[in-house]
C-alpha cells in the first residue's frame, strides 16, 4: 500500500503542522496514526484505511481498544449465526451439519435405496447415518488440528488433561463450543485477523474508545 490516497497538505494543515513534518502521514501513516489518532476528524482520518491495514493498525493500543469496546456492543456479525455464516471455515463445532447430514443420509435410504424395503432400509439408514457422524468427527479433528494460526498472547496453552487423543476437546457442550467459537472471532477481530469484517466501524469512531482512569498511589 502506498499514501497516494492521504491528503497530506489537509492533514497537517488541520493539525497546525509545518508542511515539512516528518514523518509525512503518506511516508508513515502507521506512526503517524500512532500519535495523531485523538486529534484528527472523521472526513481526514478515514482516509488511513485506505492505505493501511487491519492487521498493521492493531499494534496501536488505542486503536485495538477501540475494536474491544464495539466488540463488547455485541455487533450482529460479530455473534454467533452471522459470524458461522461468515467464516464457516473457523467454526469447528460438531454440530456443524452433523446432525443434519446424518438425517439425510438416512432420509435418502428410506426413500431411495432398495425400493424402500422398510426393514433393510431402516438398519441401512442407521448405518448410514453412523457413518456420517464418524466422518463429521473426523472432519471436525482435522480442522482442529490445521486451525490456529493465531493465538493472542494472553491466552495460556490449554492443559493435556482437557485434550482427547485427537487435540479436540470432545467433551465440550454445544454451548461450550460456541462460547469458544465467538471468543475467537471477536480475538481475530482485535488482531486484525479476521477477514472481511467492517473494521472501519470501529477504528475510527470515538463512541468506542475505553476511558483509563488516572491510577492515584
Amino acid at each position: 500500500m502506498d499514501g497516494d490516497n492521504l491528503n497530506d497538505l489537509a492533514i497537517l494543515s488541520y493539525l497546525g503542522l509545518p508542511a515539512d513534518h516528518k514523518p509525512l502521514p503518506s511516508e508513515s501513516p502507521i506512526d503517524f496514526l500512532r500519535t495523531f489518532l485523538y486529534q484528527l476528524p472523521p472526513h481526514l482520518i478515514t482516509s488511513f484505511g485506505s492505505v493501511t491495514t487491519a492487521k498493521q493498525r492493531s499494534i496501536i493500543p488505542a486503536i485495538r481498544n477501540r475494536r474491544l469496546g464495539y466488540a463488547e456492543t455485541a455487533p450482529k456479525e460479530l455473534e454467533f449465526e452471522s459470524a458461522k455464516n461468515q467464516w464457516p471455515q473457523l467454526w469447528t463445532g460438531y454440530e456443524r451439519g452433523g446432525t443434519r447430514a446424518r438425517e439425510e443420509e438416512k432420509q435418502w435410504a428410506r426413500k431411495e435405496f432398495m425400493g424402500g424395503s422398510q426393514l433393510k432400509v431402516g438398519k441401512l439408514g442407521d448405518l448410514l447415518g453412523e457413518y456420517e457422524e464418524e466422518r463429521e468427527t473426523e472432519r471436525v479433528r482435522h480442522l482442529r488440528r490445521r486451525q490456529d494460526d493465531f493465538v493472542p498472547e494472553e491466552e495460556e496453552e490449554e492443559s493435556e488433561s482437557d485434550m482427547d487423543d485427537s487435540g479436540g476437546r470432545e467433551s465440550e457442550s454445544v454451548e461450550e463450543q460456541r462460547y469458544d467459537f465467538v471468543r475467537r472471532i471477536k480475538e481475530l477481530f482485535i488482531y486484525g485477523l479476521l477477514e472481511g469484517a467492517d473494521y472501519d466501524l470501529a477504528d475510527w469512531s470515538e463512541q468506542y474508545d475505553i476511558e483509563e482512569e488516572d491510577s492515584e498511589e
